[in-house]
């Protein structure tokens, strides 16, 4: 008999998505455990910190199928770790699911089955991880793929905007610019993103802004 591939799971959880171009949207969300990077300000750090609760891919994939019909984002920590991860897309998608995948974009994207969208972070200076991006995974993005950059200071703001520019994105590539709220008043990203007309969009979390309180998953 085969042994089924398990994932080491921080929770899972069904919720309101709170970023990217689907926020407002109801999703199933499948947060995976541990990551190798430790951003200043994570919003998720228990996902590396607590022990996991080992799942097999019929068990998660049981989790997702109680909510048909709605996207499936796979988040971490940070999900491409684990090997088994590329099983668990795949099933998704052959059960005619909308994957979504957020990666801190550290990590090779080339194993990523195509039909999943990629939701990649580009880490700023001050996340204290800001050489960590892997420029080869810009090559890697299909053309319903998202970008995000956290926003703590002007500096960073400054930085993502030059390296926007450096890398001369596609026009029509969706570029999130999102504040760490605690330092940074999103009505002055704003301003900034107005002043210098960068085609970008600000993202507030919703979900923070429906749940101040909640320090996991909904």
């Amino acid at each position: 008999m085969k042994t089924q591939p398990t994932l080491d799971i921080a929770e899972l959880f069904f919720s309101i998505q709170g970023e990217s171009s689907y926020a407002g949207q109801p999703c199933v969300f499948i947060r995976l455990a541990g990551c190798n990077l430790c951003c200043n300000f994570c919003d998720a750090r228990y996902a590396n910190d607590e022990p996991p609760t080992p799942r097999t891919l019929a068990e998660i994939l049981d989790f997702a199928a109680d909510y048909p019909g709605f996207p499936v984002e796979i988040t971490g920590g940070e999900p491409l770790l684990q090997d088994a991860v590329y099983s668990l897309m795949a099933a998704l998608l052959a059960a005619d699911r909308r994957v979504l995948l957020e990666t801190n974009g550290s990590l090779p994207l080339d194993r990523v089955p195509a039909g999943v969208i990629k939701i990649v972070d580009v880490k700023c200076p001050d996340s204290g991880t800001g050489a960590s991006f892997a420029l080869g995974n810009l090559q890697l993005l299909a053309p319903e793929d998202e970008l995000k950059f956290v926003i703590s200071s002007r500096d960073d703001y400054n930085w993502a905007g030059d390296f926007l520019r450096a890398q001369q994105l596609p026009g029509k590539r969706i570029v999130h610019f999102s504040p760490v709220t605690t330092l940074l008043e999103p009505g002055l990203l704003a301003d900034w993103i107005l002043a210098d007309r960068l085609p970008v969009r600000l993202q507030i979390q919703l979900h923070k802004v429906l749940w101040p309180e909640a320090v996991r998953g909904k």
